[in-house]
């Protein structure tokens, strides 16, 4: 399956868990989302047994954590990161306030199948952005998009095809995942948006 279509979706079994609107403790500690890593790979491994041509992306500040994670699981070297910063569509609102990060894919991307990475999918926006900037530097054969968290208000028609946990909070709430070495523990956890 590609991440904008729904050709192929593999057999998972995501979590799933609706927390009330007052979740503080985690809804996954550091013990668990390395289960959800070993999940992940594990879906990967049953949809492409080969992984001879796949390489990894993961938008940056998290997703790359969970592409290097998984790759690591699945024995692949090619590892990117990616920052959308540039390919966003809501640019023109962030002007000069935008922090622009550092994009690394020190491999070619042409004809290759890409696992796109990210925590957390929401609104598909980001992950829109991810390959339009993939897409810059190439024609893979496919893209596949891998998950940590799923959550359901797309505004953008684009699904994953590996997903690890699924959850549904109230619109008023923010999934916060956590992950080292970019915080300081991995954990995830539902909370009020402020």
């Amino acid at each position: 399956m590609s991440a904008l279509g729904t050709e192929h979706q593999a057999v998972l079994t995501p979590l799933r868990y609706t927390p009330p609107m007052s979740t503080t403790p985690p809804i996954a500690n550091a013990a668990k989302i390395e289960q959800l890593f070993d999940q992940l790979a594990d879906h990967v491994r049953k949809v492409c047994p080969d992984t001879s041509n796949i390489a990894f992306i993961g938008i940056r500040r998290r997703g790359d954590i969970v592409a290097a994670k998984i790759a690591e699981r699945l024995g692949v070297s090619d590892v990117g990161s990616i920052d959308i910063t540039l390919y966003r569509d809501d640019l023109s609102e962030t002007g000069a306030a935008a922090r622009v990060g550092k994009t690394a894919i020190p491999f070619s991307v042409e004809g290759r199948e890409i696992i796109l990475c990210d925590d957390v999918l929401m609104t598909g926006r980001s992950v829109l952005a991810a390959l339009r900037e993939i897409l810059d530097f190439g024609r893979p054969a496919r893209v596949r998009l891998a998950v940590l968290v799923e959550r359901p208000e797309r505004e953008i028609p684009i699904q994953p095809d590996f997903i690890a946990l699924k959850i549904r909070p109230a619109r008023e709430e923010k999934i916060d995942v956590r992950l080292a070495p970019q915080d300081d523990r991995n954990e995830i956890t539902v909370n009020a948006r402020s």
